[in-house]
């Protein structure tokens, strides 16, 4: 009897114990290098309980990938992911980045959620739910008070997220990441 695995997909220096560690690079503590916008990923299907995706979605074609940690999550599994949110400055300043993320972006991928319906025929993969949608705001020294406050506010339901990012209050309050947990 198999036990399942958790994973840690691009994980770079970030090496957790316990996990398998995944990185394109065979840097000192990486388990598996593989390149991961060369699918299929190299682990059976149903066999991690946890996926990390930690600011890696933005320098890949993620559906594939995303569809990748669908087929081999196990049933109730879960893959948690941080991006940069597409009013971060780190969006602008790193050339590896090829995509921007908003808080509606992981709709496509669960359920019933966009707008009322599954955009099934884009993506033949569904997750069940979200475990957790969240704005992140950078913490400076300067901004602490205000920062926090905003992210209390944009966070307080998924309207309140909308509402931030087509106000102007996305412009004069720039996020830092967007942390959300897709379920199985």
């Amino acid at each position: 009897m198999s036990t399942l695995r958790k994973l840690h997909l691009g994980c770079g220096t970030d090496i957790l114990a316990g996990w398998v560690n995944v990185d394109c690079v065979a840097l000192p503590g990486v388990d598996v290098v593989h390149d991961l916008n060369v699918l299929p990923l190299p682990f059976a299907d149903a066999s991690m309980e946890e996926i990390k995706c930690q600011d890696v979605l933005e320098h890949v074609k993620y559906p594939p990938l995303l569809k990748e940690c669908h087929r081999i999550l196990a049933p109730g599994g879960k893959v948690h992911i941080r991006v940069p949110h597409f009013t971060s400055h780190a969006n602008y300043i790193d050339p590896t980045h090829i995509n921007r993320f908003a808080a509606k972006t992981f709709n496509f991928f669960v359920g019933d959620t966009y707008e009322g319906k599954f955009r099934g025929y884009y993506f033949d993969f569904k997750f069940a739910t979200y475990g957790r949608k969240h704005i992140t705001f950078p913490k400076p020294a300067t901004l602490k008070i205000c920062n926090s406050a905003m992210e209390w506010l944009a966070n307080r339901s998924p309207r309140a997220q909308t509402y931030y990012e087509l106000t102007g209050w996305s412009r004069l309050f720039p996020a830092m990441n967007l942390e959300v947990t897709l379920v199985k």
